[in-house]
């Protein structure tokens, strides 16, 4: 045998060997299902989670599954996250604790994409993907810290600040700037452009507005926003490339009541509040949380004051009553607070002019006179700004006095009272989105209460509801049947002869809405039957769904009717020998007897201080603690911002003062006091923050009306949206919007 023989006997042999051993080894790595079914292989396979610190949601962020099946899980940065179906990687992102920067993304409007700063990496995506576009899918691994989505924001945001001007030390937007703030937590150290910035022509969007639209970065967010919230459609994007850039597609102002929001939603410095510009920094303001008394939504705003100042009012967020949104005359009416102010005691002299005199002398004069008078001889007149501390102040005091001649302006001479669902919102602002039909019945939302307005839109725009409006020609944001102007057309709806009638009776949830203006009709009463007539019809009253409302005009309207200002003669103004206007001047004093003695009280001279014989001064909502209820009965205070002026006092305070010179002293010193003896009288007005539904229905319990309306066409309640109390009356900022609006 040779040696070759013997070589590839070996080889052989050790290559059978290697075979066999690899065919041995690829078998014992294919496992049985038998291991596969135990319990004892799936723990050892189990892979240990690693224990991930709870997250909290950005800024609060919550979310409601509306059906807990269609609930997806994602995992961003690893974190495991439960969102609905829909949702956005971006809204993922904010539900599991993390801030992704953006700046054309806003909750409340349209998803527009353009700005791309909220670039994130998805697992298996070949690129970043703007987080507010892309829909979250079930198992999607987001990652929002590797040095992809870092180095692409830093280019998105090196972009952006390429044509962006230095204008932050002159800037109004400085300290509260997202720019600002983003290009520091997400921008580079350093730019590589050097070419010529370019610039932009400012625009003309009125007296509110400044524009300075070099800054401007295109995120769309004022056209999303006057096109979807506003509903004046008058900004638009114009141009292509570097030309490109916002503006009016006419030279025209933006001519909405809404139009002031736009400061808010801008994330740079393009626009601005024109009243505030170059007043203050937002570093030397004190904010204090308080509420909007201009109209009876009771908006929650935040106010901005420096020392004995008010600087400026923003909108609080509120989801219940006005979301994140205030009109312009909350925003702007400001400037009235420190114009035309009452700051002593003054009497009328024998020469017709005033003289100021000390508060003991007074009140020693009002007491004097009050106690010549007869008790039906006395009148007392609480005005639209009025507190619920100072109403049931009034009103007891008068009451000791004998008279109970004490009644609200705005809520005319015998407002039915006794039933809080025939004066109040029962339906509730944000009820308002759950109605498929409304029929406005004298009332024009756009200038009696913008945010409900605001809310009829968003549900118009959102389900296609139908809008049926009874009354004059009015300019409603939103598609609407004017069905006519008087009481006729509800008598046609209420005997289902009209048209709008298919469109309430097919209605799941209708809404009926009667403006407060109405309480000014001597027919009133047959009025709100016919009303009450077409809810019946329509099913708009039911267990779990109340769709009679009233919308009121004023602050102070609803608490007064909880509290029972109501006159006891429709004609006492007319045989008064006392009047006392607690900020009351909308009252009309022209068939009051020559020789009546007429005390005002209040903050600013207004109409009601050329017909006083004595003048009181008091202080304005942003100087006191006090209570009101808004249309839908939701009772809130506001909080002092300021220190009062000169030398007023709050109004239960000094009606306190004068029932103790009276010799009628008032068993109360303190508002806690006070707030004791509202609660025997409404107990609704110390829930502070909570909306307490009316009990019963007016429908059920109201007596029946024999009397038919009158032919009489329904009137405009608000003739001046800009103007509608003394405060917003000294206003120079609402002179100007005024002026534009006659125009």
């Amino acid at each position: 045998m040779g040696l070759s023989h013997l070589a590839s006997r070996a080889i052989f042999r050790s290559a059978r060997l290697a075979a066999s051993n690899s065919r041995h080894l690829r078998r014992s790595i294919v496992t049985t299902p038998e291991l596969h079914n135990s319990a004892e292989a799936a723990a050892a396979d189990a892979q240990p989670q690693p224990d991930l610190p709870k997250r909290n949601p950005v800024a609060g962020a919550r979310v409601h599954f509306p059906n807990p099946d269609d609930a997806i899980e994602v995992f961003v940065d690893g974190y495991p996250v439960k969102i609905p179906k829909g949702m956005t990687v971006l809204q993922a992102c904010m539900l599991a604790g993390v801030d992704v920067p953006r700046f054309c993304y806003h909750d409340r409007l349209s998803i527009a994409g353009n700005c791309r700063m909220c670039l994130v990496e998805v697992e298996k995506s070949p690129k970043p993907v703007a987080s507010c576009a892309m829909p979250a899918l079930p198992g999607m691994k987001i990652k929002t810290d590797t040095p992809l989505a870092k180095k692409a924001r830093e280019g998105v945001m090196e972009f952006l600040l390429m044509n962006h001007p230095l204008d932050c030390p002159i800037c109004d937007q400085g300290g509260e700037c997202d720019l600002q703030d983003q290009s520091m937590a997400f921008g580079s150290d350093r730019g590589r452009f050097t070419e010529t910035k370019r610039s932009v022509v400012d625009k003309n969007l009125g007296p509110l507005v400044k524009t300075v639209m070099t800054r401007c970065i295109q995120c769309t967010r004022c056209v999303r926003f006057a096109s979807e919230i506003a509903g004046v459609p008058d900004l638009g994007m114009l141009g292509r490339g570097s030309g490109e850039e916002i503006g009016t597609y006419v030279e025209k102002l933006m001519t909405s009541e809404l139009s002031g929001n736009v400061i808010d939603i801008c994330p740079v410095g393009a626009l601005t509040s024109k009243p505030f510009a170059f007043k203050a920094r937002n570093w030397e303001l004190k904010g204090t949380e308080s509420i909007d008394i201009t109209d009876a939504v009771g908006s929650n705003i935040r106010i901005d004051s420096r020392g004995p100042e008010v600087m400026r009012i923003v909108p609080r967020l509120n989801e219940d009553i006005n979301e994140e949104w205030i009109s312009d005359k909350t925003r702007f009416f400001y400037d009235g607070l420190k114009r035309q102010r009452l700051n002593d005691p003054m009497i009328r002299g024998a020469d017709g002019r005033f003289k100021a005199v000390s508060w003991h002398d007074a009140l020693a004069v009002v007491a004097e006179v009050i106690h010549n008078v007869k008790p039906e001889e006395i009148v007392g007149v609480a005005g639209k700004l009025s507190d619920a501390e100072s109403m049931i102040a009034l009103k007891d005091f008068l009451n000791k006095m004998g008279s109970d001649n004490i009644w609200c302006e705005g809520n005319g001479p015998s407002p039915n009272a006794d039933l809080r669902s025939g004066y109040i919102m029962n339906t509730s602002v944000s009820g308002l989105e759950k109605a498929d039909a409304f029929l406005l019945v004298g009332t024009q939302p756009r200038v009696e209460a913008a945010m409900v307005n605001a809310r009829i839109r968003k549900t118009v725009k959102a389900t296609n509801a139908k809008v049926g409006y009874v009354g004059p020609p009015a300019d409603l944001n939103y598609a609407h049947d004017h069905l006519g102007t008087g009481p006729e057309t509800l008598t046609a709806l209420a005997e289902g002869r009209h048209p709008f009638y298919s469109s309430l009776s097919n209605a799941k949830n209708p809404v009926i809405i009667v403006g407060a203006g109405i309480f000014g009709r001597k027919d009133k009463d047959a009025i709100f039957s016919v009303v009450e007539t077409i809810a019946k019809k329509i099913n708009a009253v039911r267990p779990e769904w109340n769709g009679l409302n009233v919308l009121l005009l004023n602050a102070a309207q609803a608490a007064a009717l909880d509290l029972g200002l109501v006159a006891e003669s429709e004609k006492s103004v007319e045989s008064a020998k006392f009047v006392y206007l607690m900020g009351a001047d909308d009252v009309n004093l022209d068939r009051t007897p020559d020789d009546a003695f007429v005390v005002y009280q209040g903050h600013h001279g207004d109409r009601g201080v050329y017909r006083a014989n004595v003048i009181l001064p008091a202080s304005a909502f942003t100087e006191k603690e006090g209570t009101y209820a808004n249309t839908e009965g939701c009772a809130q205070n506001t909080v002092p911002a300021v220190p009062t002026v000169g030398d007023s006092r709050d109004d239960w305070k000094i009606i306190r003062a004068l029932s103790e010179v009276a010799g009628v002293a008032l068993p109360y010193d303190n508002l806690n006091a006070i707030r004791n003896r509202i609660s025997t009288v409404a107990p609704n007005l110390l829930r502070v923050d909570e909306r307490e539904p009316a009990a019963f229905s007016t429908s059920a319990l109201r007596p029946e009306v024999k009397e038919k309306p009158d032919a009489a066409p329904f009137t405009t309640a608000v003739e001046n949206f800009y103007m509608t109390d003394s405060i917003t009356r000294a206003s120079k900022i609402m002179a100007q919007c005024s002026a534009l609006l006659k125009k």
